[in-house]
């Protein structure tokens, strides 16, 4: 994308350049186009180096966001395990009975 949109500013460039009529106004235009065209293209650059660095954070956070649901899932399973030990306990005490 961002190279169609490059190649459509320097050829935007060529066409004004081509439709004045000294050299010198067609260099100065080409050498515009071809600035600017390198500017889009160094911030589309540093735009997308923004949006992995916004993307690598969002996934550090849902890993971290899984491994705490892992956790209380654990923990949920053993105060379960305890209250059937507990459970068992209270069970044999009365057959005991």
């Amino acid at each position: 994308m961002i190279k169609k949109f490059a190649m459509l500013a320097t050829m935007a460039a060529f066409f004004v350049a081509c439709s004045s009529s000294t050299p010198e106004t067609m260099e100065n235009s080409a050498d515009e186009a071809a600035n600017s065209a390198q500017e889009m293209m160094d911030k589309a650059a540093a735009d997308a180096e923004a949006a992995a660095a916004t993307a690598t954070d969002a996934a550090a956070e849902a890993v971290d966001a899984a491994e705490n649901a892992v956790d209380a899932a654990g923990n949920a399973v053993d105060a379960a395990g305890q209250k059937v030990d507990g459970a068992v306990e209270a069970v044999k005490e009365e057959v005991k009975h």
